[in-house]
């Protein structure tokens, strides 16, 4: 029973330790390849940030003058209403008219005028 024993012990000892390295070819360790960045599952890839034009542009494919349109343009600049507004200088300065109309037609004029940008 104790060579049995023995002859077990010597068998399976060079494949104890053999576990703890890791596996090679030709000398060199084999490397397990992870990706970069992983997305969760059922998450969309992150998208390359859009420029403000873009943002623009992509509101002017709402239907004109209605409030969808109007809300596309606050969410890339908020409402910031003073009580006299000045004339608007740039398309952030849209953001101060009080009145929705105004607006809407000071956001469309400037991003009427960007021109199209490559895809």
């Amino acid at each position: 029973m104790r060579k049995v024993f023995a002859l077990v012990v010597v068998l399976y000892s060079p494949a104890a330790f053999a576990q703890d390295k890791p596996p090679t070819v030709g000398g060199k360790a084999l490397v397990q390849v992870t990706p970069k960045t992983t997305v969760p599952k059922g998450a969309a890839p992150k998208a390359k940030p859009q420029s403000v034009a873009t943002k623009l542009q992509a509101c002017l494919e709402i239907d004109d003058e209605t409030k969808e349109r109007l809300n596309c343009y606050d969410g890339i600049f908020p409402p910031k209403p003073k009580p006299k507004a000045p004339a608007a200088k740039g398309v952030n300065d849209c953001a101060a008219f009080k009145e929705e109309d105004e607006r809407l037609k000071c956001f469309n004029g400037f991003a009427e005028k960007i021109p199209k940008l490559p895809q």
